[in-house]
């Protein structure tokens, strides 16, 4: 098992923090600090910050964590603790940036009556998938020949080809609705800021 770096462990260390603290103590907590659509009452503007250290659940908390764990520490002991800090909150809030975007359009198609009804509801986005899907992307730009052993079914593939079935699959998933209650298009943001931030940085050599 790779070694954990410095900026990876206090993101693990901030992120199951607050996962005990909002469990245990502050549960209302977990609803200030998530990220509600702009136009509501609910909106706050450190929530656009915040709502990438929030978690729904521990299956929520435990997918991300260990994601940042094997990925993250890749990264950040080839790019150093600086630029790799830059990058997962770069792609963490290009992610937020793409799936406000989505909303926005989605509310906007919205009826008068159910446009008033959803700002009377509570809606919150929380988590810090975007930035991990933004790791994914840059590992996979980074190290496309490594092999990552996947879970569900136990079987090898490149990195390359799983960051790029994934997107699909997200992409799919957000377009059909199939699975409700997950910010597919934030998955997709973060991937793609990722993966534009990569690009760019070789392409001007800063790599």
């Amino acid at each position: 098992m790779p070694r954990i770096t410095e900026v990876v462990k206090q993101l693990l260390f901030i992120n199951i923090g607050i996962f005990i603290l909002t469990e245990l103590a502050m549960p209302n907590l977990r609803y200030i600090l998530s990220l509600y659509y702009p136009t509501t009452d609910f909106f706050k503007p450190w929530q656009m910050v915040t709502h990438m250290f929030m978690h729904a659940d521990f299956n929520h908390l435990l997918f991300n964590m260990f994601a940042l764990y094997m990925f993250g520490t890749a990264l950040e002991s080839y790019w150093g603790a600086k630029r790799f800090l830059q990058f997962y909150l770069i792609c963490g809030l290009g992610a937020m940036m793409l799936y406000l975007g989505v909303w926005y359009l989605e509310v906007s198609a919205f009826e008068p009556f159910m446009y008033q009804q959803f700002l009377q509801t509570p809606i919150p986005m929380m988590g810090a998938s975007g930035a991990i899907f933004g790791l994914l992307a840059g590992y996979g730009k980074m190290f496309p020949n490594s092999t990552i052993m996947l879970l569900i079914p136990p079987i090898p593939m490149k990195a390359k080809y799983f960051v790029l079935i994934y997107a699909v699959i997200e992409l799919i998933f957000g377009i059909s609705g199939i699975q409700t209650g997950v910010a597919h298009f934030a998955h997709l943001g973060g991937a793609i800021f990722g993966a534009a931030m990569v690009f760019y940085w070789r392409k001007n050599r800063l790599l």
